[in-house]
Formats: structure tokens, C-alpha cells, sequence
């Protein structure tokens, strides 16, 4: 792992269902975890092993403690799921810095889109606003029922309830909200959205014709790590001299790390570059949404990619 990792203590746990729960970190010693801004997230070691990137709910003002909204994604690997089934109150986590990939940025008006676990973010987001006394915004929220809304008591709170449309659907697809009125005339509004990747495909897809410096997305949905498809292959590393079989159900990430090798990674998803390898050669299959074309000649995002065929020879 990185040597920035920083260990927390988890002051309090909410759990929603059996699918979503809500933790609060603090520091150790009760100092002031690293700033952030609205639409931050951190990357939290699960007890799955993995790392997995969460987003911060609560006001960047409020350093004294991260607030996330968790969903086990039951037909993932189990690193999210390990978070809402087994962390407890008082349990202590390692965490990376907050980085942000989905900014607020200043403009006259916003909508904010969210579903389901998508509320994190935007929520922060929403916090902000109102501080700063900006009341330029409206949030809508959608969700299949009361049971499953994360944050509920927070969106309808007195003070953010009258700038929020809470929708519930109950799983019936005929029921589903209608955001075309919302989009139809592009405006000076800058456009939030995080959610279901359903959601996000529509939202794409209905603001089209709108500036596309005005529309930003923030899809948790991760590259697909493993395949049905997925072979057995070799890796030899050059420089321990090492020739290991990574499995069908591992990535070489995890395979290395079964062997005692110490190597640092943060989103395990191929999105953020940090488990970058140099690739020595080998034909490699590339999953990550990182390295251009003429990157991939040479490196190689151990966290999700493959051999295509043949041996990986890599600088480890």
C-alpha cells in the first residue's frame, strides 16, 4: 500500500437495509481529517483487501469526521459488500486523501440528478450550496421506496426539503420519473448526475443538445474487472526473477499481493493510474480507462488487465 494512508475510526454506523448503510470516520486522536471539496471522494481498504473508492456526503466544512453512503454491490467482488456486512462502530479503516473527479463548479443555477447510493456526492454538494447561502438549486432524487433512501432524513430535512423532489418508484419501470421537461430547453443551469448506470445512460442521453460544459457525470460503476471468458495466464516479473500464474478470478494485482508483494494501488477499477506497471513485453488485454494508445505499448494497469495471450513480462 501507499504510505498515505491514513487510519480512521468508525464514530458511527447507520444501516439502511441489508443492501446500504451509512459510516462516519473520524481521526484517531480527534484532529481534522484532510480538506476536501463538495463531490470528494476517499479510497477506503476493505475487509475484503481491495481498495474501493466512497464518496463524502457532509459539508467540506465539517473536517471533523467523513460521512459515507455505502451500497454492497452483491454481484461484485465483495470489497463493498465487506464494508455494509462486516465494519462496525469502532472498527479502525485505512483510508487515502480525498481526491475529486466531479467538482462543483460555480454557475448562476444547478439540477442535481441522483439514484439511489448516486445521493453522496451531490448531496455534499447541495450542503455546501446552503451555507453559502446559494438557494439556486433544485435536487431530484429518485429511489425504489422509503426503505432504500439513503440519507432520507437529510434531503428532507427542513432546510434542503424545499429545493428537493424525492421520487419513489417501487421497481415498476412504468413508474419511472420523467426528467425530459427538466432538460428539454437548455438554460444556464449546470446539470449534476450520479446514479444507476440505467440513470445515467438516460440523463446522457436526454441532455444531448446541451452544452457539454454544463452537464457532468459521476457513474460509480467500475470497469469489469473479471470476464466470463477470463483464462489463466503468466506473468514473469524481471526484476525478482519470478514466473507466477495469475488464476481466471484474479487479477495480477491480487495474485502479487498473495505473494508478499507491497504495491500501491487506490480505485482497483482502472480509473485512477495508480497501480500503473511498466510492461516490458507480452500482448496485453487492456480494461483500464486511463492509458492512451501509445501508453498501452509500454504500461499496464495491473488492477484490471490481462494477458490477451501468451506471457505479460513486467518491471516488478
Amino acid at each position: 500500500m501507499t504510505s498515505d494512508l491514513i487510519s480512521v475510526k468508525v464514530i458511527d454506523k447507520h444501516s439502511i437495509n441489508d443492501e446500504y448503510c451509512v459510516l462516519k470516520l473520524a481521526a484517531l486522536d480527534g484532529s481534522p481529517l484532510p480538506e476536501f471539496s463538495a463531490g470528494a471522494h476517499i479510497s477506503a481498504k476493505t475487509p475484503q483487501g481491495g481498495m474501493r473508492n466512497f464518496s463524502l456526503a457532509n459539508d467540506p466544512e465539517q473536517r471533523d469526521h467523513y460521512l459515507l453512503g455505502i451500497k454492497a454491490e452483491r454481484d461484485g467482488r465483495g470489497a463493498s459488500a465487506s464494508m455494509v456486512d462486516t465494519v462496525n462502530s469502532g472498527d479502525v479503516l485505512e483510508i487515502l486523501p480525498p481526491e475529486n473527479d466531479f467538482e462543483l463548479v460555480p454557475a448562476e443555477q444547478y439540477l442535481f440528478i441522483a439514484g439511489g447510493i448516486g445521493i453522496t456526492p451531490i448531496l455534499s454538494m447541495c450542503r455546501q450550496l446552503l451555507r453559502q447561502g446559494n438557494k439556486n438549486f433544485k435536487l431530484i432524487y429518485c429511489s425504489q421506496s422509503p426503505n432504500t433512501t439513503v440519507f432520507l432524513e437529510e434531503v428532507t430535512a427542513s432546510d434542503l426539503a424545499p429545493y428537493v423532489t424525492l421520487h419513489h418508484d417501487n421497481g415498476d419501470l412504468s413508474a419511472l420519473y420523467d426528467f425530459w421537461p427538466h432538460l428539454e430547453a437548455p438554460d444556464k443551469r449546470h446539470i449534476y448526475c450520479c446514479g444507476p448506470k440505467p440513470m445515467m445512460e438516460d440523463i446522457k442521453d436526454m441532455s444531448g443538445h446541451w452544452p457539454e460544459s454544463q452537464v457532468h457525470f459521476e457513474d460509480f460503476k467500475p470497469v469489469q474487472v473479471l470476464q466470463a471468458d477470463d483464462r489463466a495466464f503468466n506473468v514473469f516479473l524481471s526484476k525478482s526473477g519470478k514466473r507466477l500464474e495469475i488464476p481466471k478470478d484474479q487479477s495480477i494485482l491480487e495474485t502479487l499481493r498473495n505473494e508478499g508483494y507491497d504495491l500501491k494501488s487506490s480505485c482497483e477499477s482502472g480509473t485512477c493510474g495508480t497501480c500503473r506497471t511498466r510492461l516490458i513485453s507480452g500482448n496485453a488485454a487492456h480494461r483500464d480507462l486511463v492509458l492512451t494508445d501509445m501508453e498501452k505499448e509500454t504500461s499496464i494497469m495491473i488492477c484490471v488487465s490481462r494477458a490477451e495471450d501468451g506471457e505479460l513480462v513486467l518491471d516488478i
